[in-house]
C-alpha cells in the first residue's frame, strides 16, 4: 500500500497555502512534491544499509524554489513546465491564421512558458490518496500571450514497483498550444558532484538540429558520428568538447509507453533509472549553463551536476508544419504520461 502524507509548509508570497507531500511505497521508496510549481522534490531510493540515495537536485523547503537569489539564477529545478516545453521561435505562433505574440525574457524567442510559466503558480490540491496525488492549475486566457482559458491537472502516482510517474490532462475552451513537460536533473550519485560518469542512453539515432539560439530548424539529422550520439551508453565526460554541453532533442526510434524511451546508471550508487512516456521525443540537458546554487542538506551544485530527460512533443513544433501538432482545441483532452522505474544496475 502506497502512504501519502501531507503536510502544509508555508505560505506563498501571493497567499497561497503551499503544501507538500511525500509517497511511499513498501521498500522505502519515497517520492516528494509540492503544490508551488508541481515540482518534484526528492525522489529516494532505500539502500540496503537503511540510508537513502536521492536522484533528483532541489531544496529542502518550498520556500526556497522561489527565494530571490534561486531566481535570479534560475535552472527550473524538478518544474512543471507550460504551457510550451523549450523554445518557441521569434516568440510568437499562429493558430487558424491568427498570430499571437506571447511573452518572453529571452531575445527571439520564448523559453519554457514565458516570464511566468506553470513553474512559478501555486497549484491547487485536488486530492492526496490511493497512491496519487492530484494537483490542477486554471491558465487564463491571455497569460503569457496563449489564447483559451487552459484547466491542467497533473497526477503523481508511486506503485510497489518502484515506479514514479506523472500525467497531465488539460482542456481548453479556445484552440491554443500546449506541450507541457517537467524538468527534473538527475543526479544517481545522492546529488553529489558532477555527472562526468554518468552513463546515459538515449533510444534515438537522430536529432533535431538547432540555430544560434538553440531553436528548432525542423531539420532532422543523425546522431551517428556526432558529438550528440547517446543511442548506446555514453558517459557525459566522454563527449566530444564536453565543457561545451548538450541541450539537444531526440525524437525517439519506437515511441511509446511500452518502449524505454531514456536510462542511465551510474559507477557509484547501485541504482538505473529508466523512463517510458507517451511523448515522441526526449531533450537531454546536461545543466552546462547551471549556476553555483547551494542545495538540499548543504550540497553545492553548479555546472555539469545533472542531467535532464525531459519528455515532450518537438520543440517548436507549433512553427513547423512537418512536426507532431500540438493545437488543443475545445473537446479535445491533452494527455502526456512520463514513468520513472528505479531499478537496481546490472
Amino acid at each position: 500500500m502506497i502512504e501519502i502524507t501531507e503536510q502544509l509548509a508555508t505560505q506563498h508570497p501571493n497567499g497561497k497555502d503551499v503544501y507538500v507531500f511525500t509517497l511511499k511505497n513498501g521498500s522505502g521508496t519515497e517520492a516528494t512534491v509540492t503544490n508551488y510549481g508541481a515540482i518534484i522534490m526528492a525522489i529516494k531510493v532505500r539502500k540496503s544499509d537503511g540510508t537513502f540515495n536521492d536522484i533528483v537536485l532541489g531544496f529542502d523547503t518550498p520556500q526556497e524554489y522561489w527565494s530571490e537569489a534561486y531566481l535570479k539564477n534560475y535552472p527550473y529545478y524538478g518544474a512543471a513546465i507550460g504551457r510550451y516545453a523549450n523554445r518557441i521561435n521569434h516568440a510568437a505562433i499562429t493558430i487558424d491564421g491568427k498570430e499571437y505574440r506571447l511573452n518572453s525574457a529571452n531575445p527571439g524567442y520564448q523559453l519554457h512558458g514565458g516570464v511566468e510559466g506553470f513553474d512559478k503558480k501555486v497549484w491547487d490540491r485536488v486530492s492526496a490518496t490511493d497512491g496519487h496525488v492530484v494537483l490542477q492549475y486554471v491558465s487564463p486566457d491571455g497569460e503569457e500571450g496563449y489564447p483559451g482559458n487552459l484547466t491542467v491537472q497533473i497526477i503523481f502516482s508511486l506503485n510497489e514497483d518502484n515506479e514514479f510517474s506523472y500525467e497531465y490532462r488539460a482542456t481548453t475552451d479556445q484552440p491554443t498550444a500546449v506541450n507541457i513537460t517537467h524538468h527534473s536533473y538527475f543526479n544517481l550519485n545522492n546529488g553529489k558532484g558532477r555527472i562526468d560518469q554518468q552513463h546515459l542512453r538515449i533510444h534515438a539515432s537522430r536529432y533535431l538540429e538547432q540555430d544560434a539560439n538553440y531553436c528548432t530548424t525542423g531539420n532532422v539529422l543523425p546522431v551517428k558520428g556526432t558529438r550528440n550520439d547517446f543511442s548506446t551508453y555514453n558517459e557525459t565526460g566522454n563527449i566530444a568538447n564536453p565543457e561545451q554541453g548538450i541541450d539537444i532533442s531526440y525524437p525517439l526510434d519506437n515511441p511509446g509507453m511500452q518502449n524505454i524511451a531514456a536510462e542511465a546508471w551510474c559507477d557509484e550508487e547501485d541504482v538505473k533509472l529508466e523512463v517510458y512516456t507517451t511523448e515522441p521525443l526526449v531533450h537531454l540537458y546536461n545543466s552546462y549553463g547551471s549556476p553555483e546554487i547551494n542545495g538540499k542538506s548543504g550540497q553545492q551544485y553548479t555546472a555539469f551536476s545533472a542531467f535532464c530527460f525531459e519528455t515532450q512533443v518537438h520543440p517548436n513544433a507549433i512553427n513547423i508544419p512537418s512536426f507532431p501538432n500540438t493545437i488543443l482545441r475545445p473537446g479535445e483532452v491533452y494527455q502526456a504520461k512520463t514513468v520513472y522505474r528505479l531499478t537496481e544496475k546490472r
